[in-house]
């Protein structure tokens, strides 16, 4: 099943169960899938699908941060519950350690030996770290190999 089915059934159960905050963030999922379809004007691949969950689960982080710092706390709790749905669809996220170990052998292969190099260390590993891990988390780590 693929991850946009595997979306659309999920809806589906959660309009029975009459779970109208995963209802709501179900349809504004598949509301982004269509419009990023729509601009690309062709179907979505399975990475440009975690691309976009991927965009909505930072948008949600970054509200989150927002809603602490404000002491908003009915509006926290609401996106908490949104980016633990939207996590349901997203890959596993690698530990702290398995970045470091991919960030090392990144920048053993690249030769990479200050942070002039960080452009070249971050493009390999975020390419092969696509949907596992924070971008913000490999990028202080490859700050602080390359510091």
């Amino acid at each position: 099943m693929s991850l946009n089915d595997k979306i659309s059934e999920d809806l589906k159960t959660a309009m029975k169960a009459r779970d109208s905050i995963k209802v709501t963030t179900l349809r504004m999922i598949r509301a982004q899938i269509k419009d990023t379809e729509i601009s690309k004007g062709k179907t979505l691949s399975e990475d440009e699908l975690l691309s976009v969950l991927n965009s909505a689960a930072k948008k949600r982080k970054e509200a989150i941060a927002i809603y602490e710092k404000s002491d908003r706390s009915e509006l926290l709790e609401n996106e908490k519950i949104e980016l633990e749905i939207i996590a349901d669809y997203l890959p596993e996220q690698m530990s702290m350690d398995e970045v470091e170990k991919i960030v090392v052998k990144t920048i053993a292969e690249v030769g990479a030996t200050s942070v002039q190099d960080l452009g070249k260390v971050m493009g390999l590993t975020m390419k092969e770290l696509k949907g596992k891990a924070d971008g913000k988390l490999i990028q202080n780590i490859v700050r602080q190999k390359l510091s």
